[in-house]
């Protein structure tokens, strides 16, 4: 499993009764056992290179039979809730336009959602440019997954997605300065924070709800992700 933030992985930490672990995969790794399954999982940081880095680690480092990003997105498709999970169907990628179709995770699995998840490294909030990607059947978007679908893909290992959404476009309430209060990894810059708050200090409120919106959505996912890893096959 690859969950971009520590915030996202520590979710799962916890419902799989994960434990440190050694292996050479990266930062932030934890392994142990759910079922009949085998789960090591890692964090990859925040953005595509990374995240495509960590998958060719995985895949270098262990004996993988699936892949699955497990995380957070935001919701651009006004039926979604927080803290509704997403399975997409399919993934694009929004530098190349490249489209890519998760795996199912064993025989006992949920079907896709109708709809697509789109991956970038901006950090999309113009309207009209939101209002293309709905136009195109996108419902939330990330900024790892499809990179790490491409990984796989180019491995030959089958791979999945699970996420959950943490804010909506429709809300207004996260722009790119918000997205600037973390550090690459996904780590919250404190400094940055301070400075914020300083500067904004009518925002807080927003901030706070952010905070505990993000908090419902990588429980969501983790908790899904548990249940798929649980109902495999012995």
């Amino acid at each position: 499993m690859l969950a971009p933030m520590p915030s996202e992985l520590r979710p799962l930490v916890r419902k799989l009764g994960l434990r440190p672990s050694a292996a050479p995969v990266g930062t932030r790794v934890h392994e142990g056992r759910s079922g009949s399954a085998s789960v090591v999982a890692a964090t990859t940081g925040m953005g595509t290179a990374g995240a495509a880095e960590a998958a060719r680690r995985m895949l270098d480092a262990v004996d993988v039979d699936h892949v699955m990003v497990v995380g957070i997105a935001g919701g651009i498709d006004d039926r979604l809730a927080i803290g509704d999970v997403i399975r997409p169907g399919v993934v694009i990628d929004g530098a190349s336009g490249a489209e890519y179709r998760p795996h199912p995770l064993g025989e006992r699995t949920d079907p896709p959602d109708p709809g697509a998840l789109h991956t970038s490294d901006e950090f999309i909030v113009d309207p009209d440019r939101v209002a293309a990607l709905r136009a195109r059947g996108v419902i939330a978007m990330d900024m790892e997954t499809a990179a790490v679908a491409a990984v796989c893909e180019e491995r030959g290992c089958p791979w999945s997605v699970i996420r959950a959404i943490s804010d909506r476009s429709s809300d207004g309430m996260a722009d790119e300065a918000v997205f600037e209060l973390a550090h690459p990894d996904g780590t919250p810059d404190l400094r940055a924070v301070a400075r914020f708050v300083a500067r904004h200090p009518r925002r807080l409120p927003q901030l706070v709800r952010l905070g505990r919106d993000a908090s419902v959505a990588t429980s969501a996912a983790a908790t899904a992700a548990a249940e798929a890893c649980r109902r495999l096959s012995p």
